[in-house]
């Protein structure tokens, strides 16, 4: 018996390492292409406006994410979070820089990202 109580212990911890995945099914294709959604969300995150849940957790997880290379995301976030910044950096570079300046003023995160959209093609504005 105690046996089974120490492995549900050990597997509710292991489960909490992970960001909640309640949010994976977000259409970011539909997010990314209105700019009034995108602004919600950014602004959101930038504690410039009001937020839902989904911005919530999102402005909740965003610093320890960055700082942990995503370790905590889920498959689905992981890929949406390259799909996002990607996004911003090609096509939102005032909103990439905001969010850089807030959540990565040292520089030790963006470098990462930046080189993984340069590698896809994407340039990077000075």
């Amino acid at each position: 018996m105690k046996l089974l109580i120490i492995a549900c212990l050990v597997a509710a911890a292991l489960a909490d390492d992970k960001y909640t995945d309640k949010y994976d099914n977000l259409d970011l294709e539909e997010i990314l292409s209105n700019r009034r959604l995108l602004l919600t969300y950014s602004n959101c995150v930038l504690d410039k406006g009001r937020c839902n849940a989904e911005g919530k957790e999102l402005r909740n997880n965003l610093e320890d994410a960055l700082a942990t290379g995503c370790a905590k995301c889920t498959e689905r976030q992981e890929k949406g979070t390259y799909i996002v910044i990607e996004h911003l950096i090609k096509n939102e570079p005032e909103i990439w820089k905001e969010l850089t300046d807030k959540f990565d003023p040292d520089k030790q995160y963006r470098k990462k990202y930046e080189d993984r959209a340069k590698a896809k093609g994407i340039v990077i504005p000075e």
